[in-house]
């Protein structure tokens, strides 16, 4: 990563107040942290992000007023291992807070991982005399200088030489060339312990003697083969240009407008969404995932990534590329994150923006034979980060009739163990001779900070409900909707249910719509299975939060991380948990939800060797929210034609799509 040279503090221009950091500032801070003695030669950053201004300071604030721009950062001392959170103002150039991590107690943390820590981790592997050994008993003793010794956060295990230590384990694969790709040959049962602060192996262990996968797993063209050429170009062209509008970190697309800010952790982050000119959304992202695996083996028992908050998933962020990642009239924003000195890294193109044709949006041919149809639209406002073998996009789409819908694509290669081919494994699957994937989950935890006609609101759960024959319901045919208030933060901690249609109402409390009912939005929830871990488990005690499909709680500035700061060799019980415990109202209050969406992947072959993008998301509709469908006044579509036998189908000279 580069070193940039720091940046004098009245060079930097005066930015909105919801503006993500930007090169400058990053190096700003860096320079206050240096002048004030916090970061020595063996200091680190493994995570500095903006420390938001609250909402009575953005209340306060007016365009053309100042607004105290702070950072906050974690700061590592890898020789002892003891890490501190610093918040730094920025514009006063001065450190406002410094304290110290309990981190050596439990229920411990550690902060995220260093990108040189990985490079270490193998290093210390490699250089191990119990792993040389290991690989020379098992034969393997040539392909030394070539394995590869991938870093794996260690989750949680209590065991009485780890805990209060910086560790990470360290599994092996081999690489056959320069070029080969090591995920395919694992060496299975070889795991090395891996103290970070004392940069010396805690134990190895050396369990079995599987033969290590031969097959290659490499999906590069050279390999594989030809390309097709059967498939015909499409091209997505928009003449007169996009219809979104950028200025800064504002973005405006027809009734919608949004500020699009990126951090280290979160990656994407979105503030003051509003609809028509009235808010929707306060704060919106998605700050933690856990990927937690169901196997029983030595090598992967302990398996539980929390990718945000462990690995950083904005820090790891793709630059994308056009006509690749993304497709049309494209606005992308380059995003700023800290390196491990705290350097600011520039990251082209982290956010794209762009607009898809979704198919009709509306349509209907009444008794005369008039038909009337009009085509849908959408914004999207995504972007994409790999952490180790898999990758995942982040894709927020907003729709002409108020509608919001958030999908995480994940693809990438999937993780895998070696075992005898041919024999079956309760816990894997086997995609490739010897090669096996364990069973595991891609959950992912939305936290939507909701402002339905402003900050006060009530949270009100809809279920379908069955109507019992009998004077109600004479004919059996009848059906009706059932309305729960959840009032308090233990009230609000809820699972789907799809069998009545379950969705979750945010209603306002100080507007109604024509009808005499509050103005509200819908979360409408996919089918999603929760955490399959016993419930007595160490991954569920670390990812509660994804042991629940919605959680509610009333805001607080600093309530913001699902699993708690500092998941990574948490004992367990941060984040959510603690967030609720107070069992807050919820009635006419300023509420954050917390949406636990994802993904239960039983691997096939047809994963191997690239997996093909999986989905899964949710929905975030107007219920009431608007007096009427807002979408009549989209015009009819500009490329439709006349053709001999059918006539119109819309649009063009002498044609329309009301005909």
């Amino acid at each position: 990563m580069s070193h940039p040279q720091p940046v004098s503090l009245d060079r930097i221009a005066a930015p909105h107040p919801l503006d993500p950091l930007t090169g400058a500032e990053i190096a700003a801070a860096r320079a206050v942290l240096e002048s004030a003695g916090l970061l020595g030669e063996t200091v680190r950053v493994p995570m500095l992000l903006p420390d938001e201004p609250t909402k009575q300071e953005l209340a306060a604030w007016a365009p053309g007023l100042p607004i105290d721009r702070r950072i906050d950062a974690t700061l590592l001392d890898t020789a002892t291992g003891v890490a501190s959170e610093v918040v730094v103002s920025i514009t006063r150039g001065e450190v406002l807070r410094a304290e110290r991590v309990p981190n050596d107690a439990p229920p411990y943390g550690q902060p995220q991982y260093l990108f040189e820590e990985y490079e270490r981790a193998e290093a210390v592997a490699k250089a191990s005399p119990e792993w040389q050994a290991a690989m020379t008993r098992r034969g393997l003793a040539e392909h030394m200088a070539l394995a590869f010794c991938g870093p794996l956060a260690p989750g949680y295990t209590g065991r009485a030489d780890e805990v209060g230590r910086r560790v990470i384990r360290s599994l092996t694969f081999l690489k056959y060339d320069e070029d080969d790709s090591p995920w395919a040959h694992p060496v299975e049962g070889l795991v090395v312990h891996i103290d970070l602060t004392t940069n010396s192996v805690i134990r190895i262990d050396d369990e079995g003697d599987v033969p290590v996968p031969a097959g290659h797993g490499n999906y590069y063209p050279e390999v594989q083969g030809d390309a097709r050429t059967s498939l015909k170009p499409i091209e997505i062209t928009q003449p007169e240009g996009p219809s979104f509008a950028v200025s800064g970190s504002l973005v405006e697309w027809e009734n919608w407008s949004m500020r699009v800010g990126f951090n280290a952790r979160e990656g994407l982050v979105l503030h003051d969404v509003t609809f028509d000119g009235r808010s929707v959304l306060s704060r919106a992202s998605v700050p933690e995932m856990v990927v937690p695996y169901g196997d029983t083996a030595p090598g992967r028992f302990w398996i539980s990534y929390f990718d945000a908050g462990e690995y950083l998933l904005g820090k790891n962020a793709n630059h994308l590329e056009l006509g690749c990642d993304c497709l049309g009239v494209i606005r992308y924003l380059d995003g700023y994150v800290a390196d491990d000195h705290g350097h600011p890294v520039r990251i082209p193109n982290v956010v794209c923006m762009h607009e898809e044709d979704y198919g009709i949006l509306w349509k209907h041919t009444d008794l005369a034979g008039r038909s009337d149809v009009r085509r849908s639209r959408r914004f999207v406002v995504s972007y994409f980060s790999t952490i180790g073998n898999y990758d995942y996009g982040f894709y927020w789409h907003f729709y002409l009739d108020g509608s919001i819908e958030v999908v995480a694509k994940a693809t990438g290669i999937v993780f895998a163990g070696a075992g005898e081919p041919g024999v079956r494994q309760q816990h894997a699957t086997e995609l490739a001779p010897g090669v096996f994937a364990p069973v595991h989950q891609h959950l992912f935890c939305a936290r939507l900070d909701v402002a339905i006609d402003g900050e006060s609101n009530r949270l009100v759960e809809i279920d379908a409900q069955r109507i019992p024959m009998g004077p109600d319901n004479p004919f059996g045919n009848a059906f009706t909707w059932s309305e729960t208030p959840l009032l308090s933060e233990s009230e609000a901690q809820r699972e789907a249910d799809t069998s009545v249609a379950r969705a979750w109402e945010v209603q306002s409390t100080t507007r109604m719509n024509h009808v005499g009912r509050p103005t509200a939005y819908h979360l409408i929830p996919e089918p999603t299975a929760l955490l399959m871990a016993d419930p007595a488990s160490s991954v569920a005690a670390r990812a509660a939060f994804a042991t629940k499909h919605l959680w509610a709680t009333r805001h607080e500035q600093h309530q913001i991380w699902p699993a708690g700061r500092y998941p990574n060799a948490h004992q367990g019980g941060a984040g959510l948990p603690e967030y609720s415990a107070g069992d807050r109202s919820l009635d006419g209050e300023d509420i954050v939800l917390w949406h636990t969406f994802g993904l239960t992947h039983f691997p096939r072959p047809e994963d191997w060797p690239i997996m093909p993008v999986d989905y899964a998301g949710f929905w975030f509709k107007p219920n009431g929210f608007l007096d009427q469908n807002p979408a009549l006044d989209v015009p009819e579509s500009s490329q439709a034609h006349v053709t001999a036998d059918a006539g119109c189908c819309g649009g063009g000279e002498g044609c329309s799509c009301s005909h």
